[in-house]
């Protein structure tokens, strides 16, 4: 089988099925995401605290304002305290998994360190 063979029968089959992205169109579309949203850190934070945990998420590169929503939907679905301020989102106690898959399900990417 040749090159050429390989690529009609792939351009065929492109041709066929319009609704697939293409190429081109695809990573341009990767790439924006990328950049348009940064990996947050997820970090347990327990000194200054008397003691008691804190959940901390760094990275976000939004508003005050829409730090602010964000922080009222994980605490609503979490049902947890927490605030946000200066780029960051608090949530009392250590849920670190629990605001990693919330994370996920909004389309961020997140990791715990």
């Amino acid at each position: 089988m040749s090159n050429t063979d390989w690529q009609a029968s792939l351009q065929a089959f492109l041709d066929s099925n319009p609704e697939l992205p293409q190429g081109e169109e695809q990573a341009a579309t990767i790439q924006e995401s990328k950049h348009s949203q940064p990996r947050l850190d997820i970090v347990l934070e327990k000194k200054g605290r008397a003691g008691k945990m804190a959940t901390i998420v760094v990275g976000f590169t939004c508003d005050d304002d829409e730090l602010a929503g964000i922080a009222s939907k994980m605490k609503s679905k979490l049902g947890t305290g927490g605030s946000a301020r200066a780029g960051e989102i608090l949530i009392q106690g250590d849920r670190r998994n629990d605001v990693l898959q919330f994370l996920i399900a909004a389309g961020y990417k997140a990791r715990i360190i």
